[in-house]
């Protein structure tokens, strides 16, 4: 056996009988068919940063940091394998002149792992990743190896961009990127009933807005990032250093250590901390500005709804925390998103509003997620794959109307069950 794998929040964690580390697709079909052979399940991981046992396997863990490199440039169309993380495609994509439309606030995901979990950012225009994919390849379990897009075999592409590691394993991924931009970032403190009074033209008038609610407070931090000309009001590397890494991290980190320690604390630190973020406006490439660094672990659940149905959601979710018996320490994070025709995404078919919850590591979570969940189902709430949740198939084939399109395909790649595990047992059937 090797030695336990975890992922980055340390809730979960698996030894697995083998480590693989293939650096080809040939190499990679063979482990696949060697597996199959021995009778032992397969699973690729990437960086970790999913929070459910999706990755969790212990037979064969797979590894594609040998698969991590830039394959080709044709325009705005990159080819990359699937074991590079986010972080090392925009240094690429930028060093190109190019950079992804969008992306969600962290960079350290795979690309595999982050597309295949139906990872997002903000912005009413945009869909999550998956939908800036072109094509892509994958080594199905019996070692074939499978290309598809929008007009190549369209049924796989539909399934495949967002698969939890269920269909196969991800190699290759051509992306449609865009010309670098620059974007202004506004964020800015401010009472919610102002984010709720211009709700509508907040999302409508910024290329990408968000805010973040302070648990036991009336205040959020609004975040508006829009695209303009040119880098006029970059950020002094002092400012960057207390905002994003000292307060948002160092001193963040140590009132949540301290709320852990003392619960009686968190409304008071919640309040504080409402108030201490001051406003500030810059521009920086497009990276720099989505993406943020995270170094304060916790575990987290998020779930799309019906952009409709965002206010009863987030009510309810408000009663959930002043009832909870513990205290909640992390702010609640709001994005929105478009439509997309991707089969297990939660865009699917309709405008999403995300709801984010986090718990500092270590904390009590289990009825703060469950209650919130219990929440949003019935108002056709479907969880991020990568984050945590408690549904069963049974209840997810209601949420995702192309869910059995899903599962058939699945039955058609993978008779077997190579690459399933406890969760896709439980989520997929």
């Amino acid at each position: 056996m090797t030695s336990p794998w975890a992922n980055w929040a340390g809730n979960q964690t698996a030894r697995a009988t083998r480590v693989a580390h293939p650096s080809t697709t040939a190499e990679l079909a063979s482990v696949l068919t060697g597996a199959a052979s021995e009778g032992l399940r397969v699973k690729a991981v990437g960086s970790g940063h999913s929070f459910t046992p999706t990755a969790l396997t212990d037979g064969v863990r797979i590894e594609l940091d040998r698969m991590a490199s830039l394959v080709r440039v044709e325009g705005n169309l990159v080819t990359v394998q699937a074991g590079m993380k986010l972080a090392a495609l925009n240094a690429t994509l930028a060093a190109h002149g190019l950079a992804m439309p969008n992306l969600g606030d962290i960079d350290a995901q795979t690309i595999s792992g982050a597309l295949s979990t139906g990872t997002h950012g903000t912005g009413a225009a945009y869909g999550c990743l998956s939908t800036f994919i072109e094509a892509l390849e994958l080594v199905t379990a019996d070692g074939t190896v499978l290309r598809c897009s929008a007009t190549e075999q369209p049924d796989l592409f539909a399934a495949a961009r967002v698969n939890i590691g269920a269909l196969g394993v991800l190699t290759e991924v051509t992306l449609r990127c865009v010309p670098a931009f620059i974007l202004q970032a506004d964020e800015r403190p401010a009472p919610l009933s102002d984010v709720w009074s211009g709700l509508d033209t907040h999302i409508a008038e910024n290329d990408h807005f968000e805010f973040y609610w302070f648990p036991y407070t009336d205040r959020v931090q609004m975040k508006r990032n829009n695209i303009v000309p040119a880098a006029d009001r970059p950020l002094a590397g002092w400012r960057r250093w207390l905002d994003d890494d000292f307060l948002s991290n160092t001193v963040f980190g140590g009132a949540c250590r301290l709320g852990r320690a003392l619960p009686s604390t968190v409304p008071a630190i919640s309040r504080v901390s409402a108030r201490a973020l001051s406003a500030r406006t810059y521009t920086a490439p497009s990276h720099e500005v989505f993406c943020t660094p995270r170094r304060v672990r916790f575990v987290e659940m998020e779930y799309g709804v019906p952009r409709a149905a965002l206010r009863e959601a987030f009510d309810g979710l408000r009663s959930v925390v002043a009832g909870l018996p513990y205290k909640i320490q992390f702010p609640v994070e709001v994005r929105f998103t478009a439509a997309d025709d991707i089969w297990l995404s939660h865009g699917y078919g309709r405008e999403n509003a995300y709801i984010a919850i986090h718990q500092y590591a270590g904390a009590p979570f289990e009825e703060y997620f469950q209650r919130f969940e219990a929440i949003t189902t019935p108002l056709g709430g479907r969880p991020h794959w990568g984050k945590m949740n408690y549904r069963d198939a049974a209840s997810l084939a209601t949420a995702y109307p192309k869910f059995a399109d899903f599962t058939a395909l699945r039955d058609k790649l993978d008779p077997g069950r190579l690459f399933a595990n406890a969760y896709t047992e439980r989520v997929l059937g």
